[in-house]
């Protein structure tokens, strides 16, 4: 394993951190390496510590009354995984469950001693802030695909916003997280194959006119 301040510096929230300052958060923070397919977190589990995720892929998802999966968004590398509300507790609540999709690298820190040695002494906050307002903004993303968008809408998004993600899952699997049937993608799929707005060579999809996709979801 390389060493743990070369990790921490390969976090984007860090960046404006001293020498000595990124020493102190190597002194409250711990490296986990977890395996593809293990979870980190339960929905209604509580922590002291906030979690990053250096390297690897992290699905987080609900599970509704009748035992089905409901996903809700894919956190990728350089990222903070924690749902922060408020900065005010110490202890940081899960809303959901977080599954790896790779072998991934966590950055564990400690929430109290974080708080104690930078957020009282405003150091930190702004990229706290920027955080919270990139999760919220996630949300309303996961509320329109479920509520607002039609199913030419949610591939069409998808496509824009994560077409890595779409071309590295099986059809079936972006259905499923899409919500919408196999047989229904297929068909949109054509369908903006047919309008010259993606092309598709062995499976991968290529976007053709960005804009005329973006317009789909935005009502354009």
């Amino acid at each position: 394993m390389n060493n743990k301040l070369e990790y921490i510096k390969q976090l984007s929230f860090f960046n404006s951190l001293t020498d000595e300052q990124l020493s102190v958060v190597k002194s409250i923070s711990n490296i986990i390496e977890y395996p593809n397919g293990s979870i980190l977190y339960y929905e209604n589990d509580s922590y002291n510590k906030i979690f990053f995720l250096i390297s690897g892929l992290l699905k987080v998802y609900k599970i509704d009354k009748f035992e089905n999966e409901i996903f809700l968004y894919h956190i990728h590398k350089n990222s903070l995984i924690s749902e922060l509300t408020t900065l005010d507790n110490d202890s940081i609540s899960c809303f959901s469950n977080a599954e790896f999709m790779e072998d991934s690298i966590i950055l564990e820190v400690n929430f109290t001693e974080l708080k104690s040695k930078f957020l009282h002494k405003n150091i930190l906050n702004n990229e706290f802030i920027n955080e919270i307002l990139l999760k919220t903004q996630q949300l309303h993303c996961v509320v329109n695909r479920e509520l607002v968008f039609d199913a030419t809408a949610k591939v069409a998004f998808m496509l824009s916003s994560d077409l890595e993600m779409f071309n590295k899952l099986k059809r079936h699997e972006v259905s499923f997280m899409l919500h919408i049937q196999p047989e229904t993608l297929s068909r949109v799929l054509k369908k903006l194959k047919r309008s010259s707005i993606i092309q598709v060579d062995s499976s991968e999809i290529f976007i053709c006119d960005k804009i005329a996709l973006q317009n789909i979801y935005r009502g354009e």
